[in-house]
């Protein structure tokens, strides 16, 4: 079974609530600190601050770009992205155009995935699906899109969608993109349990908003 201390260094500490103040991030920065988690997740106004926040500690920065609908412009999303990295984000967690694939748009999901990975100069750009959204199918065909697309992970989730990870999703994703890309679980990861089940599964990566009672073995 996997440690919690490990089990740490696999979570994006999360706060992405819309009323989420200055005070917050700073106790999200100071949790990621004291537990060692893999980054913070956080709104695109915050990266700058948790950049600042968690300078030479090891723990990365990670942007919501597109977030939580993905129906946006590619453009918009292109340049929230290269602010993201200016401002000091370390990676990208964007939202695909969930309508544009569920009408099988093939070359525009596509297109959009390209244009994210080269903003992100060289970052790990991960794509958020919107599992519960999808049939068997679209998921699958959005995780091959994205891994011939050169994305580093499929994310299941933005919590904000109606749904979020599950342990069927998981093991479907990690399936279709094989052992090189990243799979991300998130979207009510609420205690040890879950986040371990989703580890076994095949995720390599977990999003939670309640890792300090995960890390704790709740």
């Amino acid at each position: 079974m996997t440690e919690t201390k490990d089990l740490c260094s696999q979570i994006d500490h999360t706060l992405l609530r819309p009323d989420a103040t200055l005070s917050d991030i700073r106790k999200l920065c100071a949790e990621a600190r004291r537990y060692h988690f893999y980054s913070v997740c956080v709104n695109g106004s915050w990266v700058s601050t948790a950049a600042k926040l968690l300078k030479g500690s090891g723990v990365k920065v990670a942007a919501v770009v597109g977030f939580p609908l993905g129906a946006m412009s590619q453009e918009s999303k292109w340049t929230e992205t290269e602010i993201a990295i200016c401002d000091g984000a370390d990676e990208i967690d964007f939202v695909l155009n969930i309508g544009r694939l569920k009408q099988g748009d093939t070359r525009y999901i596509r297109k959009e995935i390209k244009n994210e990975v080269v903003a992100a100069h060289g970052r790990p750009v991960k794509v958020i699906i919107e599992t519960c959204l999808l049939s068997k199918k679209e998921k699958v065909l959005a995780c091959r899109i994205a891994a011939d697309a050169g994305a580093s992970f499929v994310k299941t989730s933005t919590g904000f969608g109606g749904g979020g990870a599950t342990v069927e999703d998981v093991r479907l994703m990690r399936k279709t993109v094989g052992p090189d890309v990243g799979v991300k679980a998130s979207g009510g990861i609420r205690d040890l349990k879950t986040a371990l089940a989703m580890i076994e599964a095949g995720a390599t990566r977990l999003g939670a908003s309640a890792s300090v009672a995960i890390a704790k073995g709740e």
